[in-house]
């Protein structure tokens, strides 16, 4: 597969973004510790210490991928209830693999980010990390944030915001524009991939503006910079 889907915000690419995940998801997990030199690591560490910073009972992962961050979660609080929702099978399936070897309690479920299948009020805790940039539209997507949280439940997200100014973002630019695309087509077979994806960070928006629609949604919103402005966490409490 060459074709990659169209990138940025408002945009009818759920369908080109399902099959172009379900054919990486082999390699998914090994490209990202290649890709990110292991720092995403420490990423998920610190998205997940926001996440149950208010010891939530029920926590959902929306595109949980091959289930890393909810993994993540669940290993940071046995105590609470664990879902993942995802809309490729192909990546689910290898999260259940990973889960079982782990002996990890946790449910993945297939779901669309931006219909999701679950009541008003449903959780205490919901988390995305690095598929934010993916739906077809930001601000529906919170919205379903907003409507499955329970009043006085906190959203988390970890994204990579576009490069920053300067000189390291102009180098992390490089990085992302010519020398990923390449390592991520010669591991997954798939350049269109790994074309997409840094272009995908290219087109979302800065963290002030991603900031200002979940406070628009209703979110009572923060979020701080990672390892020089690569990734970002922007934490959303729904008001009691």
């Amino acid at each position: 597969m060459t074709n990659r889907p169209p990138v940025g915000d408002k945009q009818d690419k759920g369908k080109d973004v399902q099959a172009m995940f379900a054919s990486i998801a082999p390699r998914y997990d090994l490209l990202n510790r290649v890709l990110s030199l292991g720092v995403d690591r420490g990423w998920r560490r610190a998205a997940a210490q926001e996440a149950l910073a208010l010891n939530p009972a029920r926590v959902l992962d929306v595109a949980t991928g091959t289930a890393d961050f909810a993994l993540e979660l669940k290993t940071r609080a046995p105590g609470a209830e664990v879902i993942g929702s995802d809309f490729v099978p192909q990546m689910l399936a290898i999260g259940r693999q990973k889960a079982a070897a782990r002996h990890i309690d946790i449910r993945l479920e297939e779901g669309d980010a931006l219909n999701l299948p679950y009541p008003d009020g449903s959780f205490d805790s919901i988390t995305c990390a690095f598929g934010f940039r993916n739906f077809a539209d930001y601000a529906r997507g919170l919205a379903e944030f907003h409507r499955v949280l329970a009043p006085g439940g906190r959203a988390v997200i970890l994204e990579f915001p576009p490069p920053r100014p300067g000189l390291l973002g102009s180098v992390f630019r490089m990085y992302f524009q010519h020398v990923l695309p390449r390592i991520g087509g010669l591991i997954s077979g798939n350049a269109g991939a790994y074309t997409y994806l840094p272009e995908s960070v290219l087109a979302f928006p800065e963290p002030e503006r991603l900031a200002g629609l979940m406070r628009a949604t209703g979110f009572r919103t923060r979020y701080r910079l990672l390892t020089f402005g690569i990734a970002a966490i922007h934490v959303g409490d729904r008001l009691p």
